[in-house]
């Protein structure tokens, strides 16, 4: 799968992303472990997959977008909401130095856990429940992923955010939402719309109010 990889790897490049170190994550990044077998033909194609439990995998210049917008260094603690896949997490895995991950749907988390242990990543810890009240006991993050679009930004999120710590989340209806970059600048936060886009509902006691 190395060939199809640098083929992706070209795509993204062809797409705007100039970051080096987030091309070599997807390089190094087999995102046909990531998704069921069923779709692993299209692992490498630039398209958003599905994953089970009513969730995708995102397509591949959107993950690379995100990541080029947080401008790591790779010193960098990182929380992220939605662990899905793992995919993501794998590819933060490349770029920073510590990982942490919330994800919701107990089947999810068990096979990220899985995709992630098998792919080698030593720096991340995973943790199930509510991702829209963060992971208060390892704050503050130099950066924040928010995998899921919610009517608003939570709130727990911003309080957990660093000095100088930017979080890319995608704020609006449920079909569809504008990515916002946020950094936290002393008591001020600044807010920026990034791009249209369309994520899966970002369910919580910050988001959507989960339907039964």
């Amino acid at each position: 799968m190395a060939g199809a990889r640098r083929r992706l790897v070209e795509t993204l490049r062809e797409r705007g992303i100039r970051d080096l170190a987030v091309l070599r994550a997807f390089d190094l990044t087999p995102r046909h472990l990531f998704v069921p077998s069923g779709v692993r033909h299209h692992a490498y194609e630039d398209a958003p997959l599905p994953i089970g439990s009513g969730q995708t995998i995102s397509q591949p210049s959107i993950h690379a977008r995100y990541l080029e917008l947080l401008q790591l260094k790779g010193t960098e603690r990182v929380l992220e909401i939605g662990t899905g896949s793992g995919y993501q997490t794998v590819l933060l895995s490349h770029l920073v130095a510590q990982i942490f991950t919330i994800e919701r749907i107990p089947a999810l988390y068990n096979q990220a856990r899985e995709n992630i242990a098998r792919a080698g990543a030593k720096n991340v810890s995973m943790l199930l429940g509510d991702g829209t009240v963060g992971w208060r006991e390892y704050s503050p993050y130099d950066a924040i992923l928010v995998s899921a679009g919610g009517p608003t930004i939570p709130q727990p999120l911003i309080d957990q955010l660093a000095e100088g710590g930017r979080m890319i989340v995608p704020i609006g209806g449920l079909d569809q939402q504008t990515l916002k970059l946020v950094v936290r600048r002393g008591a001020d936060v600044q807010i920026e719309d990034v791009a249209p886009v369309r994520f899966v509902p970002l369910f919580g006691t910050y988001g959507w109010e989960q339907q039964t």
